[in-house]
């Protein structure tokens, strides 16, 4: 029951509606911002109304960009659709390493156990500039620079040690109870991790899963480094938008929305088993 006054209430209502204003009133204007032209945007005073265009969305969809320069090619299509591969693949191989990796800290002390995932979370913590000049040399000096493989073994930088730490959590608010009566049934250790500990702490992994997703999907300074232009994803490759002409500050927009449209859409999809297995597990780790 809640014994709150109406008075407070009303309050409460609008300090959250101010919150809500305070964080998503810039993705608003960016959003605004795509349907305009670059003199549009930079007028003074900015004005909520205006007539929308869709040439900045076409200029990204046909690779076209048109200023006073001339015609400039795009790649951001091909971009988005790398940040789709690395981002995907990276977290499917974190996935299938991370998930038993995180159960056998769960459950299984063992000597250094606390000592190797401490320094596998330190790959996370760690900034990309102390490891950048010493994977650059040694990528090319096996081949790996400018390669797909190449980018998706260093996003487990990433991805992996989220994954590790999160569901490690999870499974260790599993009660092991569960798992021993299972066993005791009769069935093998891979049953019964893939029958009864996998589902249960399947809300966890999502969560994992997600979060590593976006983490990767927002990933710079790597790619910028380690790739070329047909390799990279759209972080990298918005930096086209700045030209010799200007800044061209519809495009950028645009192409913003179109990054965040997918991890927006699986994080609005996912949010239950987000909310619950970051509320459940990642607390305790």
């Amino acid at each position: 029951m809640d014994y709150t006054s109406p008075g407070e209430r009303v309050l409460r209502g609008i300090l959250i509606a101010l919150v809500l204003i305070f964080f998503l009133f810039p993705i608003f204007w960016i959003f605004l911002m795509s349907f305009q032209t670059n003199a549009q945007i930079l007028r003074i005073p900015p004005s909520l109304f205006f007539t929308p265009t869709l040439d900045n969305y076409v200029s990204l969809i046909t690779g076209e960009l048109k200023s006073s320069a001339g015609v400039l090619k795009l790649n951001f299509m091909n971009n988005l659709w790398n940040s789709f591969i690395l981002s995907v693949s990276s977290v499917i191989i974190s996935l299938f390493l991370g998930v038993p990796a995180a159960y056998a800290f769960a459950r299984y002390k063992f000597r250094f156990s606390e000592d190797i995932a401490f320094t596998l979370l330190s790959f996370k913590f760690a900034p990309p500039l102390l490891v950048l000049l010493p994977l650059t040399m040694y990528f090319q000096a096996i081949g790996l620079a400018n390669t797909y493989i190449g980018l998706i073994w260093i996003y487990q930088l990433i991805t992996l040690p989220l994954i590790l730490w999160i569901v490690r959590g999870y499974f260790e608010d599993i009660s092991p109870d569960i798992e021993n009566a299972y066993r005791i049934a009769g069935f093998s250790w891979a049953r019964m991790f893939f029958k009864i500990s996998i589902p249960l702490a399947m809300p966890g992994i999502a969560a994992a899963g997600l979060l590593s997703f976006i983490f990767a999907w927002n990933n710079f300074v790597f790619a910028l480094v380690l790739a070329s232009a047909d390799k990279q994803p759209v972080t990298v490759g918005a930096l086209a938008f700045v030209t010799a002409s200007g800044i061209q500050y519809g495009q950028i927009a645009a192409a913003v929305v179109l990054s965040i449209a997918p991890t927006l859409a699986l994080a609005l999809f996912a949010q239950r088993y987000l909310v619950e297995g970051l509320s459940l597990g990642a607390v305790k780790g």
